[in-house]
């Protein structure tokens, strides 16, 4: 077996159209599947899928994930900024990890997500 990819992760809230709110227009991912009978749709990141699905549709219990979904920008400096001018907090300093900058927040149900810029080679 050859493990070609990635191709979603799965983000349970407890408030769908929030997080639509969130996901979609304070980070600006594109929406690209919206499902309809079930509280829960799909958000384009670039080369990973969103999935965010109410945790009680699916018949799970919720619980906020602290395993953070790190997020590629070209500058998290700027995208911080735009992000704490919407009102999003951030969980400590910007951490520059010595071949990358990171950023720690949380959406608004609790799950970690992380700014991500790497600037040396790999």
């Amino acid at each position: 077996m050859k493990v070609e990819g990635a191709d979603f992760a799965v983000v349970f809230v407890t408030d769908y159209p929030r997080a639509v709110e969130f996901y979609r227009d304070t980070l600006g991912l594109e929406r690209s599947a919206d499902y309809g009978r079930i509280p829960g749709g799909e958000f384009e990141t670039g080369n990973l899928t969103l999935v965010v699905l109410d945790a009680a549709a699916v018949g799970r219990e919720f619980a906020p994930s602290g395993s953070p979904i790190a997020l590629r920008v070209a500058d998290v400096a700027d995208a911080r900024a735009e992000l704490e001018g919407a009102g999003v907090e951030f969980l400590g300093e910007t951490i520059d990890s010595g071949v990358c900058h990171q950023a720690h927040f949380k959406d608004p149900d609790g799950n970690v997500l992380t700014l991500h810029h790497r600037y040396a080679p790999r």
